[in-house]
C-alpha cells in the first residue's frame, strides 16, 4: 500500500447529489469532520503527526478553503479515482474495472473526498471475508492542492465510522520499509484512536515478488473504537 500526492484527480458533478449516505463535510473553519447530519457528534480530523500530508500544523484560512466533502464512491467516480491512481506514481496501477468495483461494490468500506466538485483524495478498503473483525486498507492517495490539510487522517477516521465498519477491531494495511508517509499516517492514526500499531512481513521479496517488489510489511492497528455489528 503507498499513499501519494499529487495534482491529478477531478471529481464528478453529479457525485455529491447522488451519494449522500455516510457523506461528511470539512470545515477548515472549525478543523472537524462531521456527518452531514448537525445532529452526529463530530469525528477528530487532524492528522497528528503532519507527516504524510506535511502538514505544518497550521490551519488554513477560512476565507480560501471551500469545505472537504467525504463520501462514499459511486460508479462515476470511477474514471476520475483511476486518473488520481495513474498519477501518484509509486502507486500501483489497477484496471478501470478494478476501480469501478470498488465505486460500487465496495462503496461503503470506500472514501473519496471533493472540494467543489473536484477529487482531491481516495481511500479503497474492504473487510477481509476470512477476518471479519478487520477492515484492511489497500490505497491511500491525496492530490498535491489538498497537502498540508491532514486529508489522509480524515478520509481514515471517517472510514472507520462507517456503518460498513461497525464490529471491526482491528485495522490492517501493507507499507514498504522505506514509505514514511504512510508509516507517518497509520502511526498517527493509531496514536489519535488510543491504538498500538505493530508490525510484520506479509508479503516478501523473493517468495511473493520474485524479486521485482520490496517487501510489504503489514501494519496492524487495534484496538479499533469498538461498535457492535448489528
Amino acid at each position: 500500500m503507498v499513499i501519494r500526492e499529487n495534482d491529478e484527480g477531478h471529481g464528478n458533478s453529479q457525485a455529491r447529489e447522488r451519494a449522500s449516505e455516510g457523506e461528511v463535510i470539512f470545515d477548515d473553519n472549525v478543523n472537524e469532520v462531521r456527518p452531514r447530519s448537525d445532529s452526529a457528534s463530530p469525528i477528530g480530523a487532524r492528522d497528528e503527526a503532519g507527516i504524510a500530508e506535511g502538514n505544518s500544523g497550521t490551519a488554513a484560512s477560512p476565507t480560501t478553503s471551500p469545505a472537504i466533502i467525504l463520501r462514499e464512491p459511486i460508479a462515476e467516480d470511477g474514471p476520475a479515482v483511476s486518473a488520481l491512481i495513474a498519477s501518484s506514481p509509486p502507486l500501483d496501477g489497477n484496471s478501470a474495472y478494478c476501480n469501478l468495483l470498488q465505486c460500487s461494490d465496495f462503496a461503503g468500506t470506500c472514501v473519496v473526498a471533493e472540494r467543489e466538485g473536484r477529487l482531491l483524495g481516495w481511500i479503497s478498503a474492504y473487510r477481509p471475508p476470512s477476518h471479519p473483525d478487520r477492515i484492511f486498507v489497500w490505497q491511500v492517495a491525496v492530490a498535491a492542492e489538498a497537502r498540508g490539510e491532514g486529508l489522509g487522517g480524515r478520509m481514515l477516521d471517517a472510514l472507520i465510522a462507517r456503518s460498513a465498519s461497525r464490529g471491526a477491531r482491528e485495522l490492517t494495511t501493507t507499507i514498504t520499509e522505506a514509505n514514511s508517509a504512510s508509516w507517518g499516517l497509520f502511526s498517527a492514526f493509531a496514536r489519535r484512536h488510543g491504538a498500538v500499531l505493530t508490525r510484520s512481513p506479509r508479503f516478501e521479496r523473493d517468495a511473493h515478488f520474485a524479486g521485482a517488489h520490496d517487501t510489504e510489511w503489514q501494519a496492524s492497528i487495534a484496538p479499533l473504537p469498538f461498535t457492535p455489528s448489528n
